[in-house]
């Protein structure tokens, strides 16, 4: 109830102005922090010289960003330009054996980055899970692929296996990581597709088709083995309507996007300043809730940025990845949170989907986020931040799901249904707001540190009380209502679609 009911244009513009100038408040109380330390002792290593005609320094303490570019920068323009121009080249001669052609071109990039003892590493754990998936058994499939994934994210199997990689240069550790354990999600896709189909196992050579398709293979996003295989099988390379400018379009917004971060670092150094908690207590309570949202604003940046520049290669080779992420400025729901959709859609798919089926049964749900949770963990690589961070989010998730049977329950749905639409968003919006504050709190314990985390928790709702943590709710609960208004909007396009389709 109340998901399409309408606010009045009045209500929704006095939102909108609050939201407005509550962003530009803050925006200007982080921007004087930034003048203020951008000379700091304590920021040294994090702020380097940036454009001296404006007198302004540039936050370069996201190591992500600087090695995309600089250090890596030219090694993805030549590898990425010269996939684009190899796959044009097999679609206008040989589109019936373009996996093939993508594969061999993805062998020998990574051959020629890596080396050809770190291909052996990979081919061993691709021939290793290819061999389970002869047995046709899920539970075997899941043991061995996540036995393979421990072999890299638990010492010392995984500095042994990399101990193996000869020479050394800036982004061994990067390449390696990312190859060999993007590589042990693809095999168990591959090997869980196998156990479910009906007559035979695919066969090797689709493995390392998948496997080896260069702009997935270092970076992601994991795209599941039955859609890629579907996809890349097709020898109908017909384009949709207006494709062609749908990508041209979105390489502009990412290029849009990358210059305007660049310019974002030179007068916010939102990444910087929470590594010194003493200059940061010293903040405002909005400059500092500001500062813990805009990390979680840049974090989705950057993934949109990294999967949009490489969804736009896989498009231009008549392939349909998984989208960027959704902006975490348009979440307020735990299970829409995510940074990255092609891992996302993986576990969904085998995992949380799998156990929990249609998320209605409270035990299943805990069954599933946990059983989501621990993969999740595995992935990210075990340790102290990642165990709290998996907690809080796994807690968060069915808390969702506990509140919601909680407002199920007889005399609560009745009093609902009493209430007009607009009450009863308004209603959930405000617990909404809660919810929105929830995830931002939850997840910066991984982007930042567990003491920045806490730090913003005290403020906002211990010493903050009642002021800030009630002016800040309120502020949240406006941009809540905008978000849902956006909502109601795509429902009723949906809507119209669909009827127009029917008609059709």
């Amino acid at each position: 109830m109340g998901v399409k009911a309408m606010l009045p244009s009045y209500e929704l513009g006095f939102y909108a102005l609050v939201v407005t100038c509550a962003v530009l408040y803050s925006g200007s109380g982080i921007f004087e922090a930034s003048r203020d330390s951008m000379n700091r002792k304590a920021f040294r290593d994090g702020i380097k010289p940036g454009w001296h005609y404006f007198g302004r320094k540039m936050d370069v303490a996201d190591f992500e960003w600087v090695m995309w570019f600089t250090s890596f920068r030219n090694v993805i323009i030549f590898a990425l330009s010269g996939h684009v121009l190899f796959g044009k080249l097999c679609s206008m001669t040989v589109p019936q054996h373009r996996a093939v052609m993508y594969m061999i071109y993805g062998l020998l990039a990574v051959l020629g980055s890596m080396g050809l003892v770190y291909l052996m590493i990979i081919l061993s754990h691709c021939l290793l899970l290819y061999s389970v998936a002869l047995a046709k058994q899920k539970w075997l499939c899941y043991v061995a692929g996540l036995c393979c994934l421990a072999s890299f994210k638990v010492e010392p199997f995984g500095s042994w296996q990399s101990g193996f990689v000869t020479g050394a240069f800036d982004l061994q550790d990067v390449l390696f990581y990312g190859g060999c354990t993007f590589t042990i999600m693809r095999c168990m896709s591959f090997a869980l597709e196998s156990s479910q189909k009906e007559e035979g196992i695919y066969s090797i050579f689709d493995l390392l088709k998948y496997n080896f398709y260069l702009p997935f293979f270092f970076f992601g996003p994991v795209m599941t083995f039955d859609q890629f295989h579907a996809q890349v099988s097709s020898r109908e390379l017909r384009r949709k309507d207006d494709e062609m400018r749908s990508i041209r379009v979105n390489a502009l917004l990412h290029v849009g996007a990358i210059v305007a971060v660049d310019i974002f670092f030179h007068f916010f150094y939102i990444l910087t300043l929470p590594s010194d908690l003493k200059f940061v207590n010293r903040l405002s309570d909005w400059s500092l809730a500001g500062l813990a949202y805009s990390n979680l604003v840049y974090d989705w940046v950057k993934a949109a940025v990294m999967f949009g520049v490489i969804n736009t290669i896989a498009r231009l080779d008549h392939l349909d990845p998984p989208q960027p992420p959704k902006c975490i400025t348009m979440l307020y729901i735990f299970a829409e949170t995510h940074f990255d959709r092609g891992i996302n859609d993986w576990l969904c798919k085998y995992v949380y989907d799998h156990i929990g089926e249609n998320h209605d049964n409270i035990l299943k749900e805990l069954v599933a986020s946990t059983s989501t949770f621990a993969i999740t963990t595995l992935w990210l690589g075990p340790c102290q931040i990642v165990y709290i961070w998996s907690l809080v989010n796994c807690f968060g998730l069915n808390f969702e799901l506990w509140v919601q049977k909680f407002f199920q329950l007889g005399p609560l749905a009745k009093l609902e249904a009493k209430l007009s639409g607009a009450m009863s968003r308004r209603i959930r919006a405000a617990f909404g707001a809660v919810n929105f504050w929830a995830i931002v709190l939850y997840n910066i314990l991984a982007l930042n540190s567990l003491e920045f985390a806490l730090l913003v928790t005290k403020r906002l709702l211990v010493t903050g009380f009642p002021t800030s943590t009630l002016s800040i709710w309120f502020i949240t609960y406006c941009g809540v209502q905008l978000i849902k208004e956006r909502e109601r909007i795509l429902a009723i396009e949906e809507e119209e679609k669909a009827d127009k389709a029917k008609v059709e």
